[in-house]
């Protein structure tokens, strides 16, 4: 008989003589791949459901902003069109102007029903008041994150009398209250390029609100900017950079600003939503686009005016904006969460 030592013994050397043949390619370690801040911020953005599901939200608005005219030519409407007049509706309105019907005059020839008094597609309306709003924020939201971080990185890194000029400028204009001088300032830019008597273009309206936003809208990413500059002007390595001979713009490029994307980033997501609530309290107080443009703020006064008789006007656009505001908001605490963990949301 085997004893079991004998057993073990026979074991462990068939063991070792396994070990000791050749290992084939299945058998060889696997080796560890590095991954990048950029994947790392990726994966955990991935497992984050309330950022995934706001990226979703923000993605489907600016695809229906882009595709506004499509989906429009689709649907057989326009936002333009007073329907009350056509032949084919002859009983959009009622004897008051208000929409017949129930919900605001909804039907499968009006998904969102008909707008008070002019009898306008308010589904249309509201695609096309999205797509201005959004075009103008992007733009807007450019603007001032590129003057604020090209202001904020020259103040950091020079510092000294640079800093002090250029500090001195930025809180200057944080002294202005801004909705005021939207309020007085948009008139008069429309009025050097246009006659008080001549109707004011569109596109006039639209670049003269760019410049207005973008007059007061850069300087809080500008401070933050610099702040973090200044956090990181004497790491080491960028003192090692220094003693190398390199260049100021090779510092600030190469070794300043990757270190500061994700503040500008997730400060970026909140100048958006900002901007547009902004453009639509411009159109709403009457200083911003005007007939027959179609915008949201434009459609929240038509709501405010006839809300008692047809509340169903203002609830679209209403929820849109609340719930573009709140995804957008939500993708930045995201964003900052992705690029640094450490903070609890």
């Amino acid at each position: 008989m085997t004893s079991p030592t004998e057993i073990e013994g026979a074991e462990a050397s068939s063991v070792l003589d396994k070990e000791s043949e050749p290992q084939g390619d299945a058998q060889e370690p696997k080796k560890l791949a590095g991954r990048s801040p950029g994947q790392l911020m990726w994966q955990r953005f991935k497992r984050d459901r309330t950022g995934v599901v706001s990226a979703c939200v923000v993605i489907f608005f600016f695809v229906v902003s882009a595709l506004a005219p499509l989906i429009a030519k689709v649907y057989g409407k326009d936002p333009y069109t007073l329907y009350a007049q056509e032949p084919d509706f002859p009983f959009l309105l009622d004897d008051f102007a208000m929409p017949t019907g129930s919900f605001g005059g909804m039907s499968g020839e009006f998904w969102f029903g008909v707008e008070p008094k002019l009898g306008r597609d308010v589904f249309t309306m509201l695609l096309y008041g999205v797509r201005t709003s959004l075009y103008m924020a992007v733009v807007v939201t450019t603007l001032c994150v590129l003057t604020g971080v090209l202001i904020g990185l020259v103040m950091g890194y020079f510092g000294g009398r640079v800093d002090y000029w250029l500090g001195r400028v930025t809180d200057f204009f944080l002294a202005f209250p801004q909705q005021l001088f939207f309020i007085a300032f948009m008139p008069v830019v429309t009025a050097m390029f246009v006659s008080p008597q001549d109707e004011t273009p569109t596109y006039l309206r639209a670049v003269a609100i760019t410049l207005v936003m973008w007059f007061l809208g850069w300087m809080g990413l500008a401070r933050l900017v610099r702040s973090s500059v200044l956090s990181l002007a004497d790491r080491e390595f960028v003192e090692a950079a220094k003693v190398s001979g390199a260049s100021p713009w090779r510092i600030v490029r190469k070794e300043i600003l990757p270190n500061i994307v994700t503040p500008i980033l997730v400060q970026a997501t909140y100048i958006l939503p900002g901007t547009i609530l902004s453009i639509a309290f411009l159109s709403y107080i009457g200083v911003g686009f005007v007939e027959p443009t179609p915008d949201w703020g434009r459609m929240f006064a038509i709501g405010s005016e006839v809300y008692e008789q047809d509340p169903m006007f203002m609830f679209f656009p209403g929820v849109a904006l609340v719930v573009f505001v709140l995804a957008f908001n939500l993708l930045g605490d995201s964003v900052r969460d992705a690029f640094d963990p450490k903070t609890g949301r």
